[in-house]
């Protein structure tokens, strides 16, 4: 199969001015692939809103993911925080069963001044419960994509998030490049750079099509700071070019989502560049 690769932004385009639910029809008509739906304050979007925006999607041809609530951290100390976020990823599964979003996206959680191993341990322990939770309220259709996280103290590095996918079914990877470049302190800085990442991916998982968050980023000592515009990619990094040849040379199918200030705008202008090198 000839490689593909997708954009869209993450949550509504700036200037659309309708019920989230019904955004696919204007991100169709802007030129646009894909749409992730956002949820990061808590999930509050109801069946039949949910039902319409999956209809929408399927007909105006816009790929659905959902962006789950930021509380989650599968490595809590709290037993009440672990059972919260349980509760959390629960309440995404169940809209994402409604809405048709092929992927749940979520950051997995904090190291908490513990060793990564030890909140690797823990959340592999929250995601065995959470799989039992799922079976019980009968939620079948939904694939975790625990996302790649900017700051030096979270759970969430390329080989943790890679790790949970090997591990557990219905799990697959959200791999953001800003963040990894924040993390890293300018980690990705020409096309070479993103080899062992994608060596990583190979070497461990089998997918179909790599989820992925894009922005231009500002970091300190800690990782992530700021997002900023694609305009401003000669001052802050990743560089979006090098991600694209990347992808292009190695074959790769990607569904690129914008978090850009500009998401949509921004959107437009990478697949615009995208396809300046096919």
């Amino acid at each position: 199969m000839k490689h593909r690769v997708l954009f869209g932004p993450a949550g509504s385009p700036i200037n659309y001015k309708g019920a989230a639910y019904k955004a696919p029809k204007y991100i169709n008509e802007e030129g646009l692939d894909s749409y992730e739906y956002q949820s990061p304050y808590g999930v509050r979007i109801g069946e039949s809103a949910a039902t319409t925006l999956k209809e929408e999607s399927q007909k105006h041809d816009v790929l659905v993911s959902m962006h789950a609530p930021y509380y989650i951290n599968l490595c809590a100390k709290e037993e009440e925080k672990i059972d919260k976020s349980i509760g959390h990823l629960i309440s995404a599964a169940r809209a994402g069963e409604w809405m048709g979003a092929y992927r749940l996206v979520f950051h997995p959680g904090a190291y908490l001044n513990r060793k990564p191993e030890k909140a690797m341990e823990i959340s592999k322990q929250t995601v065995n419960r959470l799989f039992e939770e799922l079976e019980a309220e009968g939620i079948e259709e939904f694939t975790f994509a625990p996302e790649t996280t900017g700051k030096r103290t979270q759970l969430g590095n390329v080989g943790e998030v890679v790790e949970l996918c090997a591990t557990f079914d219905h799990f697959e990877p959200t791999i953001d490049f800003a963040h990894v470049h924040a993390r890293g302190r300018g980690f990705l800085n020409k096309k070479e750079d993103y080899n062992c990442i994608f060596s990583t991916i190979e070497d461990k998982l089998d997918i179909d099509i790599l989820h992925c968050h894009y922005t231009t980023i500002e970091y300190g000592r800690g990782g992530e700071v700021k997002h900023h515009t694609l305009a401003e990619s000669d001052e802050y990094g990743p560089d979006i070019k090098d991600l694209l040849s990347v992808l292009i040379d190695n074959g790769w199918n990607a569904n690129i989502i914008c978090e850009t200030p500009l998401r949509d705008e921004d959107s437009l202008r990478m697949k615009e560049i995208y396809e300046n090198l096919i």
